[in-house]
C-alpha cells in the first residue's frame, strides 16, 4: 500500500467540523455561523462557499478562520465579529456601540410602512400634488442604533423625512456610517439626546416609532451570554420592571404627534398586557393594536392618539 494522506481541509469539511464544534459549545445556529465565518476569511459570499465545497482554502485563509472560530466559541456574536448584519434585506455595519439587529424588528418596519402609506392615500392634498411637490409624511426613529429601521423605512418609502435619536455617540457613528452607505443623509437626520430630547421645538410629526429598552433586570440574567456579555446593556434593561423607559414614552410621545399620529414600537410578550393597560390608562390613545411576531408572540404594539 502507498503512503496514506491526510484528508485535506476542504470547505465542506471546513464547514462540517465548525458546525459540530459550534453545536457542541452551544451555538443555537451552528451551520450559519460556520458559513458567515468561513465567507468572511475567503473575502467571499456564503453562497460562493456552495460552489467551493471541494477547494481548499489557503493557510491565510484557514488561520483568519481559525480566530473567527475561537472568538466566536468564546462568544463574541457572529455579526459583531463580520461587523454587519442583514435587516429586511439590507446589510448593516455594527458594533458593540449598536444592538444586533433581530427579524422581530422588522414587524415594527412593516407596520410604520402600513400607517404611513394609509396617511399618505388619506389625504387629498398629497394626492393631488405632483409627487416631489406633496409634503412628505414625517418620521421619528427614538434609540436608532445602528440607524436599521430608519433606513429600511427610507428605502421602502420615498415620500418621507426621518428624525434619527440615539444617546449614544458610538451608536450614531455607526449609524450615521449605514446612513451614508445608502446616500439617504437628505432624508435621515442623526440627532443625539435621550429619548425625546432631541425633538423639542420639533414641529408635531406623524409617526414615532422605537425598539426601546424592554428588558427588565430579573430577564436579563437570563438571556443568552453572548448578549449580556457583549451588546450594550443600556440598549436593552429598562429598569426592575421591563416597562420603565414605555412608560415615559408612553407619556411624553402624544405631545410630539399629531392628532391621530401613531407611535409604534417593540416590546417583550413579557410585559405586553401590562403596557397595553398602561396605554389605556393614559386616555389619550385610541384602542391599541398588538401585533405578534412569526412565534405568535406579541411583539409590536402600534398606537394612534385621540383625535381630539
Amino acid at each position: 500500500m502507498g503512503t496514506e494522506h491526510a484528508e485535506p481541509w476542504t470547505v465542506l469539511r471546513l464547514l462540517q467540523w465548525t458546525t459540530d464544534y459550534f453545536r457542541k459549545h452551544g451555538s443555537t445556529s451552528p451551520r450559519l455561523d460556520a458559513e458567515v465565518l468561513l465567507a468572511e476569511a475567503r473575502g467571499s459570499t456564503r453562497i460562493d462557499l456552495y460552489t467551493a465545497f471541494g477547494s481548499e482554502p489557503s493557510d491565510e485563509v484557514r488561520e483568519a478562520f481559525r480566530e473567527l472560530v475561537r472568538r466566536r466559541a468564546e462568544g463574541t456574536p457572529v455579526a459583531y465579529l463580520v461587523g454587519h448584519k442583514e435587516f429586511y434585506s439590507i446589510d448593516l455595519r455594527v458594533s458593540e456601540a449598536t444592538l444586533i439587529p433581530r427579524p422581530e424588528t422588522e414587524h415594527l418596519v412593516v407596520e410604520v410602512l402600513d400607517r404611513a402609506k394609509e396617511m399618505l392615500a388619506a389625504d387629498p392634498s398629497r394626492n393631488q400634488a405632483a409627487p416631489n411637490q406633496a409634503a412628505p409624511i414625517r418620521i421619528a426613529d427614538i434609540g436608532t442604533g445602528c440607524g436599521a429601521i430608519p433606513i429600511a423605512i427610507a428605502k421602502n418609502l420615498p415620500h418621507c423625512a426621518l428624525i434619527a435619536t440615539d444617546i449614544s455617540p458610538a451608536a450614531l457613528q455607526i449609524a450615521r456610517y449605514n446612513v451614508g452607505r445608502y446616500h439617504l443623509e437628505d432624508r435621515i437626520e442623526l440627532r443625539e439626546g435621550d429619548l425625546l430630547e432631541p425633538l423639542a421645538g420639533e414641529p408635531p410629526l406623524e409617526i414615532l416609532c422605537s425598539n426601546p429598552p424592554y428588558i427588565s433586570q430579573e430577564e436579563y440574567e437570563q438571556l443568552a451570554v453572548d448578549v449580556r456579555n457583549f451588546e450594550p446593556r443600556q440598549a436593552l434593561v429598562a429598569g426592575a420592571k421591563g416597562t420603565e423607559v414605555i412608560e415615559r414614552l408612553l407619556a411624553q410621545v402624544p405631545a410630539k404627534l399629531v392628532p391621530g399620529g401613531c407611535f409604534i414600537f417593540e416590546l417583550s410578550p413579557m410585559i405586553a398586557a401590562d403596557v397595553v393597560r398602561m396605554a389605556n390608562e393614559f386616555g389619550t390613545y385610541q384602542a391599541p393594536k398588538l401585533i405578534k411576531d412569526l412565534a405568535g408572540l406579541p411583539r409590536i404594539l402600534s398606537l394612534a392618539t385621540k383625535m381630539s
